[in-house]
């Protein structure tokens, strides 16, 4: 994998920017709103990383599209601000043309401080899997090589920490439509002793390094 160590503070950089997500005026309301006699869920959390590159990221109600050429680093994606045992749907495509490309659903915790993946589609290698491999797990009919990986001394959502990787990544990518039930991924991590803490927030995300250049549309829904 191309400068992991790069990646890893610049993934972990996110967080720092992140922690306030982009301007919308709906940001402070629930996952849930009232619409005429219906309660529609709705995402409320912008992810919005970029480096060097061109990132062309576009949020709408429901989901994202970002185009991207000679990426350095972006994480850019959709989700909520606060993280739970979602079952994450999506429908949409990834393309990628260069670098490396990740499709995930992504997020943190605290106590302990966690920065967690499930890899659905990495163009290029194992994407961000790297460290120790426990074990694979099978969720939704797929089958998933978990990885945890320490970073050390390194920007978060707490500022500069050493804190824990936790990954589940796909053995065979899909970088179009899908459901992630996250309480499978979560449940095997407790059982090898990967425990999360408190959810901070939890994205669909695509994301790219090493002068990445494709694109991804999506659109989520959690339930």
């Amino acid at each position: 994998m191309v400068a992991f160590t790069h990646l890893a503070i610049a993934l972990s950089t996110v967080a720092g920017s992140l922690a306030a997500p982009a301007a919308d005026p709906y940001v402070d309301a629930p996952d849930f709103e009232l619409n005429g006699d219906r309660l529609m869920r709705r995402q409320d959390y912008n992810q919005d990383y970029k480096t060097s590159g061109n990132v062309n990221f576009s949020p709408t109600n429901n989901g994202y599209s970002v185009s991207f050429s000679g990426a350095g680093d972006f994480v850019v994606g959709k989700g909520w601000r606060t993280g739970t045992t979602r079952n994450i749907t999506f429908d949409g495509s990834t393309t990628a043309s260069a670098g490396t490309v990740l499709v995930s659903v992504y997020g943190w915790t605290t106590n302990p401080l966690i920065e967690y993946y499930v890899q659905e589609y990495t163009s290029n290698g194992a994407g961000s899997a790297q460290g120790q491999k426990l074990g694979t797990v099978t969720c939704d009919g797929s089958v998933y090589d978990i990885w945890k990986h320490q970073q050390v001394n390194q920007p978060s959502i707490q500022g500069t920490a050493t804190f824990w990787q936790y990954i589940s990544n796909r053995q065979s990518k899909r970088p179009g439509s899908g459901t992630v039930t996250t309480k499978c991924h979560f449940d095997a991590w407790n059982a090898l002793g990967l425990n999360l803490g408190s959810h901070n927030y939890q994205t669909l995300s695509t994301e790219g390094w090493g002068n990445a250049g494709g694109n991804s549309k999506y659109t989520i829904s959690g339930s």
